[in-house]
Formats: structure tokens, sequence, C-alpha cells
């Protein structure tokens, strides 16, 4: 009584077996213990791991055990069901009347038929369960056999809080089969296999199948039931899709795409990458990912990289957490100083442990979290690139893995995923198979773009990459005659970031032509047709337009706000490594090439440079940084300071920096081996970059001078002006894709000509010779190098008092901080 009265699942069932008529009475099926039971399931696992992927196999095992209690229970001949032998006493039968009668009323529910074949549509139906007998008789009728005895039902599908199941019923010879004690592993199922529905749940299912939310849960004492929609249909089978899961995150199945690169936390939009791989991972009924996490350390003195593990002291919770795929052991948001980062190392593993994919990126992130994020990204990519080509060659499979850094094993990971080509290659409707050739079974959609028109004046204010960018939008489907059109999605405010590939290729397209306040209007072909009935709320008139004409995706976006990207970021997107890494070597070659032993740098800023120049083996002694903006500098002295606190054999025996223009002259400046000015002079106005280039050659008069400066005529390729449409004007349209400054904080920027006068002239008056050079692109290939680079070099010795009648009077710049070795008691150290 005690049971019955209980909340648990299997309970439920015995009360409604309890109103079973005739010779049904009080049966309850095998598959529903195996099922509800979490003990009985676990024992036939242990008895028999192939029960995992095998439901007639545990029934088997349960009608088996069941023949071996036959004082107890009684097994029906032909049925997989059970039947306690004695009767129930009569209290037990009235207290079940009871609790059936006040639990359950007559309810209609939704629910989904998917047949076997795949030329056959799914379906929606519907179920009428009275509120007197058992549920699964009436699914057991739906799917064309006597009673529940014959019906198995699957586990849970989808969210892990769903209680959606497959319901599916055994064939005949199966039943007579384990009557007759035959090893059901042996056992050739007649019928077609559902792919379908197997797909779903992980295992075999052959026949018509039901999926529906309906049963007996530890949440209710009563019969529990949800409507499952064709839509919700669609929107679980898309979910097990890589970009698929990440559109569903972001409510913009026909908008959002899966970014092909993690730039930061704050950028990120949706579920980030290492959630989307764990759920991957369980809808493929996978274990858990493995992480686990390397610090790696740059070498001072080779820019090699060693690896040391990172555990937890004295513990081994590192790596168990880590084995869970869990991010706790070590904080999330964890850093490491400038020479050295983490490493993800990335395993994906069968429920049988078997080693399927396996990455380690050669890639090292600053932050612990950025490494898994960045590593997961690349086992998302690869997977997706797989889903969009389901008859990728082998050859090309390998390739894009070795791009990301993956092995996998091929047998292993085809026998996993053996299911998704004949489920994804067809979207179950017969309309779908004539689209076939048109969407060549790809999951990419959005690359043309037609019937383009843009409205609203022009602001100015374009959009770039690396910004984030508000939109609104809305999508519908429209014949192709434009006289039907049905609304599949909107959105009021829609963010992402340009250039990670965050949207569809189309709408980031139409997007980069588009200042604030602007709308545009476009259509684009389909995409599959997954994502549409995925995205549809009125499935009959969706389905109904796509079998009678041809259709496309009207689009109408606006937008919203553009927020500008820190210029660094913009580079990174382009530059591997990033270009203010390529300056810092570039400075290096010259620093080893003269051996020198000082450096100033002009404009230091928070100390990149100086912070980046102490990780590199050089002949540096001295460094000097000057800048203008104390909060800078005080930033850059905490950060040296850490740095220089644990790096003994550096080399540097004083660094100072002082709060100062580099338009004025101090004497405490002068007389340098080098000084470098890299991506400071844009911040100018144009006639202070001439006055500093003056007064750095005529008074600070360093041997070898460093100046950077971005490339204005690089910006076209660094913000991708977007499409041009023939019916465009080219006057026009070269007015309207005119570049933008990298930095709203620039002043000027110039083109490859305007530096070199301005450079040339400079060293022609002050007795330098001047070459120039850069980084990121190339000198022979237009448009050129992304920073320029003009390296003046002294043509005289410098006077012994030649700064004698400055000396006294011009001491401009203020001492903020100072350090020195402790070998140099005749300098002594000052702190922070």
């Amino acid at each position: 009584m005690k049971f019955l009265s209980s909340l648990h699942p299997l309970g439920g069932h015995l009360r409604a077996a309890l109103q079973r008529n005739g010779d049904l009475y009080g049966f309850v099926p095998a598959s529903i213990i195996t099922v509800c039971d979490a003990r009985i399931s676990n024992l036939c696992k242990l008895l028999n791991p192939k029960v995992e992927s095998n439901p007639y196999l545990a029934a088997s095992i349960i009608m088996r055990a069941a023949a071996g209690l036959s004082g107890y229970v009684v097994a029906s001949k032909g049925n997989l069901s059970i039947q306690k032998k004695n009767p129930y006493p009569p209290a037990i039968i009235k207290l079940s009347d009871i609790q059936q009668s006040v639990s359950q009323e007559d309810i209609v529910v939704k629910v989904i038929h998917i047949p076997p074949s795949l030329d056959k549509i799914i379906q929606p139906s519907s179920l009428d369960v009275p509120s007197s007998g058992y549920y699964l008789d009436i699914i057991a009728q739906k799917l064309g056999v006597r009673d529940a005895n014959k019906v198995f039902m699957s586990r849970t599908v989808g969210k892990a809080s769903s209680e959606v199941r497959l319901y599916f019923a055994a064939p005949e010879s199966l039943l007579l089969d384990i009557s007759s004690d035959l090893n059901v592993e042996e056992f050739h199922m007649e019928g077609s296999l559902n792919a379908r529905a197997s797909y779903f749940c992980g295992q075999a299912i052959y026949g018509d199948a039901i999926m529906a939310s309906l049963g007996y849960t530890w949440r209710s004492g009563g019969l529990f039931h949800e409507d499952v929609s064709l839509q919700s249909y669609y929107r679980m089978l898309i979910s097990k899709i890589p970009s698929g899961n990440y559109k569903l995150s972001r409510e913009a199945i026909l908008a959002a795409e899966m970014p092909l690169a993690f730039t930061s936390k704050n950028n990120w939009k949706g579920s980030f990458p290492k959630e989307i791989l764990c759920a991957l991972c369980r809808q493929h009924r996978l274990s858990e990912p493995v992480l686990a996490i390397t610090i790696a350390l740059e070498a001072s003195c080779e820019l090699s990289r060693s690896q040391k593990k990172l555990k937890v002291a004295g513990t081994d919770r590192f790596k168990t957490e880590y084995a869970n795929g869990k991010d706790t052991a070590v904080d999330n948001g964890a850093s490491v100083g400038s020479g050295s980062g983490f490493r993800c190392q990335v395993k994906i593993l069968s429920k049988c442990q078997d080693l399927i994919i396996e990455c380690f990126p050669k890639e090292v992130n600053k932050k612990q979290s950025d490494s898994i994020h960045n590593a997961s990204l690349k086992v998302l990519s690869w997977l997706d690139a797989y889903f969009k080509d389901l008859d990728m060659p082998l050859e090309k499979l390998n390739y894009l893995a070795n791009a990301l850094d993956i092995q996998f094993h091929h047998d292993k990971f085809f026998k996993e995923f053996a299911l998704c080509p004949s489920v994804y290659k067809y979207s179950g409707t017969p309309e779908a198979k004539l689209q076939e050739s048109k969407h060549n079974n790809s999951f990419l959609f959005g690359q043309g773009v037609w019937s383009l028109s843009i409205e609203g004046s022009d602001s100015g204010l374009f959009p770039s990459t690396g910004c984030l960018v508000s939109v609104s939008y809305s999508v519908s489907l429209m014949t192709e005659d434009g006289h039907v059109k049905e609304l599949l999605e909107s959105n009021d405010e829609f963010e992402f970031e340009m250039g990670t590939g965050a949207v569809i290729s189309s709408l980031e397209s139409v997007v980069t032509q588009l200042s604030v306040g602007q709308s545009a209007f476009f259509k684009v072909e389909l995409p599959p047709e997954e994502f549409i009935f995925a995205a549809a709320d009125d499935f009959r008139t969706i389905r109904s337009m796509l079998s009678v004409q041809d259709c496309c995706l009207d689009y109408a976006v606006t937008l919203l706000a553009v927020t500008e990207p820190p210029e660094e970021r913009m580079e990174q997107a382009f530059f591997s490594p990033p270009l203010s890494k390529q300056r810092v070597e570039y400075a290096v070659k010259h620093i080893r090439e003269f051996c020198a032993t000082t450096l100033v740098d002009f404009g230091c800023g928070s100390g990149s440079l100086l912070d980046s120049l102490l990780e590199y083996p050089t002949s540096l002694e001295k460094i000097v940084g000057v800048d203008i903006s104390q909060k800078s500098l005080s930033r850059a002295a905490k950060i040296l300071h850490s740095k220089l606190s644990t790096k003994i054999d550096a080399g540097i025996r004083s660094l100072v920096l002082y709060d100062g223009s580099i338009t004025d002259f101090n004497s405490r400046l002068c007389g340098f081996d080098i000084g470098t000015c890299l991506e400071v002079i844009e911040h100018m106005e144009e006639d202070q970059a001439s006055l500093f280039g003056n007064v750095a050659l005529s008074y600070f008069r360093p041997k070898i001078l460093i100046v950077s400066t971005p490339n204005y005529e690089y910006n076209t390729i660094l913000q991708k002006s977007g499409l041009a449409t023939q019916d465009d004007d080219p006057d026009e349209r070269n007015q309207s894709q005119a570049c933008k400054f990298r930095n709203h904080d620039h002043k000027f920027e110039w083109t490859r000509k305007q530096f070199d006068h301005w450079a040339t002239e400079l060293a022609k008056e002050h007795n330098y010779s001047v070459e120039f050079s850069g980084v990121g692109g190339a000198a022979d290939v237009e448009p050129g190098f992304a920073s320029q680079i003009a390296v003046f070099k002294r043509g005289f010795p410098l006077p012994e008092n030649g700064l004698a009648e400055k000396e006294d009077s011009a001491q401009h710049c203020k001492l903020v901080w100072e350090w020195s070795t402790p070998e140099m008691p005749d300098m002594p150290a000052s702190s922070l």
C-alpha cells in the first residue's frame, strides 16, 4: 500500500494495471519495469552491457527472471508482461481505485507519429486517454497492436528535464523467440529500422514509433502530460547538431550561426562552447567530454614552450573534476603572466570509454576559461563541418581535423554517428527530396542575396570587424511570386560580433552595408527544411507553401547600434600571431642586430611593449617608458613590478617610467641606443606628430628610432566593406564604402605614400637614413603591410656636450616609477 501511495513511476503503472479489464488485469509490461526501476535497469546493464542500446534484450532478461519466480509472479505467454500470482488484498484494490479516480481525468494530448520509412512524412497526431484504463493501451492501438503488453518505452529524449519518450511495439516473431528462450542477441529483427526514432534515443527501434510526453513521473501522483508539436520535434532534431544547438540557445534559428572563433566571454552570445559540447555528448549518448588543462611556460631564452601539469596542491581534485567535464578545480577566470598561458586538451569517449576524438590545440590562452572554450569550439567546428556535409570524403574530413589540431578514430567515429546521414539527408517530407539538389544536403544557407534594397538616411556610423552590432529583424517564408508570405521568426534586439561568423553569411554581408538607423530588405534561398520547421508555429501552412511552389526567405533588418571594437581585437581577428606581437618581435630583431643595451619607448601607455620585451632574451640593460597618461603608467608599473619580481635572470638592470609629453624635450630621454614609438603618432594631430619627429631626431637622437603607424590602405581588408550589387553606381559605392579609422581615438591614418613623405623629410632634415618595412601583409602585395614601419638610423656620433645648453632647464618629465637590481646600490629601487 505504501508503494501504491508513493510517487514512484512504477507505482503509477501498477495502479493503472489494476484498472485494466479481462485477461489484461494486473499485468505490467516488462519493458516498463526496466525503464522505471533504476535498480533493475542497472542490474540488467551489469548482466549484459548491450542492454544500453538494445531494449528488447532488457525485456528478455526480465522475462527469464520472472520465469524463475513462478511461485510469486505469472509471465504471460506470447506477451512481455508480468502479473502478481496471488490476488491483491481488497484494501489495495480499493486504494488503487480511489487514487486512479482522483489523480486522472480524461485528457487529449498531442503526439508525433514517426514512420520507419524515410519516404513517409512525420505526422502530428493525438491520443484520447480516458480517466479509467491504461494509457499505454491507447498508445498500443496507435501502433497497431492489441495492448500495452507489446509496447516498449525508450529512455527520455531531449533536455535533461524532458519527459518526452518514444513508444514502439515488439514484433510478433520476437515475442515467440523470447518465449522459446532464443538468444535475443542473435535474433534477426524483421521490418525496417526506424532510423529517425533510433537516432533520438540511441536504441534500435523497428517499425512505427510514437513520440509523446506522457506518463508517470516522480513529480506528480497523476498522469503527467504535455503536448509534443512538430516544431518541438524539429527543435530536438537540430539541437543534436552543434550549430543547431547554438541557434536554439540564441532563439535565432534563421539568423544565428555558431561563431568560428571565441574572442571573449563578453562578446560571445548564447550557450558557451563547453556547454554546447557537453550537451552534444549527452544527446549522442557519449560520455561527458574530458577536459585536461596544462600550463604552457614560455622559455625566456629559447622562445620555446614547456608544459607543466596543473594540479591542486595535496589533492587529486583537479584530475577528478576535469575527468567529469567540470572546470571548478581552478578559478575559471584564472590568468597567467604574459610569458605563459593555458592549453586545454579535449577527449570525447563513447559510453564504453573508447576514445573517439582528441583535440590538443597549439594555441596558448591567457585565461583558463578561454582555453577551455577555444578547445571545445575546435571540436564543435569540426563536428559541425561533418554535419553540414555528411557525404564528405574521408580525406577532407582528415584535412579539417588536422587543421583544427584534432585526431579521431575513423571506425569508432562512424559507428557512433552511423545514423546521422540517413536522418539528416532527408527532412522527412517528399517535397524535401525535390529541394535536395538545390540545397546540396548542406546546413549552410543564405549565401546568395537578391532583391536587396536599403532604406533610411546615411548616419555615417558603419559596423566593421570586431564591432558589437545590435539589429532587429524578421524572417518570413515567401513564395517566389510574392503572393503568399508567412512570418517564421522575429527579434526586436539581436546582438552579435562582426567578423566571427556569428550570423548567417548573407545577413552579415548586408549589415556591413548599413549605417545605424538604416533598414535592409532582401531575399535568400531556403535552408534545409529542418530549420524552417523548427522555427515555424503554423506547420500546416508552411508545409503547404513548400509543397505547392518554390519559396525563399524574406528578411527585413534594421541596424540599431554599433559598439566600436578596440583596435587590438580587430587586428587579432585577422593576424596570427597578433599584430601587436609581430611589432614586438620586429623591435626585438633590431635590438639583437645592433646589440642595444638601452631603449626608450615613446608613448609606452600601459607598458604592453615593455612587458612583452621582458619575455625575450636580449642585450637590454636599461629601459625607459614615457607617456602622458598617469592612469596608463600606473597600470604599467603594477604589471612590470610583478613581472620583474619573479624574473631574476632577465638581464635588465633598471627600468624607469616617466610622466610627460614626447613632444617636449627632456635630457633624461637622450642618447639611447634604440627608441620605439609603436602605434602612437596616429593618436596625435598631424602637426604634433611632425613635432615629435623633429624633437626625437634633433634632441633625443637615439641611434635607431622605430616608428610604426597603421596603413590606412589596409583598412579595406580589415573592415570588409561588404557586398556590391550589379545595380550599384560605382561612384556611390566607392563613397559609401570609404574606410573608417581603426580606432575612434585616431586623429589620422596615413597611406604608404603619406608616411613615406613624412619619414623621408624628417630623415633628410636631421641627418638620419630611413628604411621602410612593416608587419602584417607584405610589401609586394597590395595593399602592403597592415602596420607600416620606418626605421631611422643616426648617421653621426652624438656630441659629448651637445645637450649642455638644455640640460639644466629641460626636465619636463616626472618620475613615476623606478626599478633596479639589488646589485646597483647607487640606484635605489622605489616601490609602487
